[in-house]
């Protein structure tokens, strides 16, 4: 114990992604009710994404080995599902929803706000670290479009103007 392993990523801060030993047993203690069970790999990936808000490779690796399947598989479902990310992401994920019933009610208006309140592109993260902005394709509230998820809150019936008071709740 006690080395660091340098993750292929890098944090929104650009500052190196250390996976010390620490957070690889955090990992391994993660997955560790899920060894003999492959087909939990989604739940698993879940509970390790929780730990840092996205999947270091190395990460990646020690699911692959306690569950005993391929690396490539894990990869594979990681890069697949939208709620996984391999790249480093802020402490609090905003997915702003882009369907057609949030786009008909003034979803764009409520996107290019937020974007500007937290002046990042699409995909970005604010340079405090504290918000990653994604899309998702539906949140499946649309009896309240337009819409936008922060974590696992959902916020509905929004305009431009909610989002000042709705970001000052996560620090």
């Amino acid at each position: 114990m006690g080395g660091v392993h340098v993750c292929s990523g890098k944090p929104a801060s650009g500052d190196s992604c250390a996976c010390d030993d620490v957070f690889l047993a955090a990992v391994e203690k993660a997955v560790l009710p899920y060894r003999g069970r492959p087909e939990d790999l989604v739940l698993a990936l879940h509970d390790v994404q929780a730990l840092r808000n996205y999947l270091p490779r190395e990460a990646l690796r020690v699911v692959a080995r306690v569950l005993e399947i391929p690396e490539s598989r894990v990869f594979g479902v990681v890069t697949f599902y939208s709620m996984f990310s391999d790249k480093p992401r802020g402490r609090h994920i905003v997915r702003v929803c882009e369907s057609a019933p949030c786009c008909v009610m003034g979803a764009r208006e409520v996107i290019d706000a937020l974007l500007g309140e937290l002046g990042v592109d699409m995909g970005g993260t604010t340079q405090d670290g504290r918000f990653t902005v994604e899309t998702t394709s539906c949140l499946g509230v649309c009896g309240v479009a337009p819409a936008l998820m922060i974590d696992d809150a959902v916020y509905g019936n929004l305009v431009p103007g909610d989002l000042p008071a709705i970001l000052r709740r996560y620090e």
